[in-house]
């Protein structure tokens, strides 16, 4: 049996660390009309952002979550500033163009990031999924570094569903 993580993006922020108004209408949509559902944990990278969007996503969808909402700090990536100087200097927030411009941030951030997913997996048993909100491009470094493949930028509010069978991970566009 495999396990599954819907990983995606928070909605849209304002000033701050709030979703605006229109973030949380959106969070509350794709809950409704998006979701899957079925999820046994629901996690957030610890930003107010993200954490907001999950709440949302939740109440949308308006099932219960077994084991609740948790923080993953290892989510975040502690090198946010390493992130936008690399934007800058690639002029893309693609995973191809930010190697070019930091190579050594990509790689070592996606070996930190693929732990954090890893510690969420190791709450799920086989058949069992999790809904994981962060941010972009470290959502996109994550699966990199969980599962070898890179993926397009997630807009706001975008997701992967990343399923682990045994040795199989395979990645799809939400």
């Amino acid at each position: 049996m495999a396990k599954e993580l819907e990983i995606r993006r928070h909605t849209d922020d304002g000033d701050g660390d709030v979703l605006t108004t229109d973030g949380i209408q959106e969070a509350v949509r794709i809950g409704r009309e998006e979701l899957a559902g079925g999820y046994t944990l629901a996690v957030s990278s610890g930003a107010q952002r993200a954490t907001q969007t999950v709440a949302c996503l939740l109440a949308g969808l308006g099932e219960a979550v077994p084991l609740g909402v948790v923080v993953e700090d290892g989510f975040r990536s502690d090198r946010e500033d390493e992130w936008k100087d690399a934007y800058g200097e690639a002029g893309s927030g693609h995973l191809d163009a930010l190697r070019g411009a930091a190579p050594a941030l990509v790689e070592e951030d996606s070996a930190a990031l693929a732990g954090a997913l890893e510690r969420v997996l190791a709450h799920l048993d086989d058949g069992q999924r999790a809904l994981v909100v962060g941010h972009s491009p470290t959502s996109e470094a994550a699966v990199l570094g969980l599962t070898g493949e890179t993926v397009e930028p997630l807009g706001k509010g975008e997701g992967v569903l990343v399923t682990l069978d045994g040795e199989e991970r395979s990645v799809r566009r939400r």
